[in-house]
């Protein structure tokens, strides 16, 4: 599910409710900090005779006690010539970006929320916006899956994960105080057309689910941070990338198989390329993940592939 949503927690939107904070009750500091595994990175390097790409997978929301960062990816950042990121840095903070969001977040079909959304979830929508003093009236124009983003971002805010110390974020800003060349494997518009291609029926299965249970919500958070803190593959996948596949195959073609497979070209030119030079590729950890994921996809080509993290038992993505 969290996936699904993440595609622009790095964004920040206008539409994120307060979402009350009992939804988000936070265990104590001393306890937080027992409960932390050591960092193991979800870290592989890929090579040809003359050049290497390493592909890390982020998360998009952290908190400020998951920095600092593994030596691995420190190493892998000072070992890069250039960074690819799931977008470009320098689109990520355009002016016309918001634009292009509130573009594919809207209704082009003359539809509306209460149009698109069974009415069962509908009520509980409005029981929860209730809350806070809100209505499904202000939420008319906007498709499920913005929604659905809305409401995931108000309470992992309240949780205390920030887009702004998210690994993305941290290495487009440390790769900007490096000089050192970055670009992305798609488009805003690009990201944006995905999600307005889910089926609304998907989009509505999505919403519903977490309305039926807002504070699973909060633990599947928890567990996926936890799983992607410790580089823990098999629970990643199973409970992220499979469990996405089994509950909206739809959804799972279109956000992530099609674009793997639109981006695969983009990592392996940087493969390819004449100069000796290596990348660090920085995209969301269910890219990675399984026999769809850029990593096998890599490996079935024939390049050498190997897990860069000290400690980890499985050198393979599944």
């Amino acid at each position: 599910m969290i996936d699904l949503k993440s595609r622009l927690l790095c964004l920040a939107l206008a539409t994120t409710l307060a979402l009350p904070a009992a939804f988000a009750e936070q265990p104590s500091a001393a306890a937080a900090a027992a409960a932390q595994p050591p960092q193991r990175p979800l870290l592989w390097k890929v090579s040809d005779a003359d050049n290497s790409v390493y592909l890390l997978g982020s998360f998009h929301l952290l908190k400020q006690d998951d920095y600092p960062l593994p030596k691995e990816i420190d190493a892998a950042f000072d070992d890069a010539e250039s960074l690819l990121f799931e977008v470009d840095p320098r689109e990520m903070s355009a002016p016309e970006t918001a634009a292009i969001i509130q573009k594919y977040a809207a209704y082009a079909d003359g539809k509306s929320l209460s149009t698109v959304l069974p009415k069962p979830t509908l009520d509980k929508l409005g029981n929860l916006l209730a809350l806070t003093g809100g209505s499904v009236q202000m939420l008319e124009q906007s498709e499920p899956w913005m929604v659905s983003l809305s409401l995931v971002l108000g309470i992992t805010n309240a949780m205390g994960f920030k887009a702004d110390l998210g690994l993305d974020r941290n290495l487009m800003a440390r790769a900007a105080a490096a000089n050192k060349p970055t670009a992305g494997l798609e488009t805003i518009e690009d990201q944006m057309k995905a999600m307005d291609s889910v089926p609304y029926a998907e989009q509505a299965d999505g919403l519903d689910e977490f309305l039926g249970d807002p504070k699973q919500a909060i633990k599947q958070m928890q567990d996926m941070h936890g799983w992607w803190r410790s580089g823990d593959v098999a629970r990643l996948d199973d409970g992220m990338r499979a469990d996405m596949a089994r509950k909206t195959p739809e959804s799972y073609k279109l956000l992530d198989v099609d674009r793997n497979n639109a981006w695969l070209p983009k990592v392996e030119a940087r493969l390819k390329d004449s100069k000796s030079d290596d990348t660090l590729v920085v995209v969301g950890s269910l890219h990675l993940l399984g026999e769809d994921g850029l990593v096998e996809k890599l490996r079935a080509k024939g390049y050498a592939v190997e897990r860069v993290c000290e400690g980890c038992e499985a050198p393979a993505a599944n």
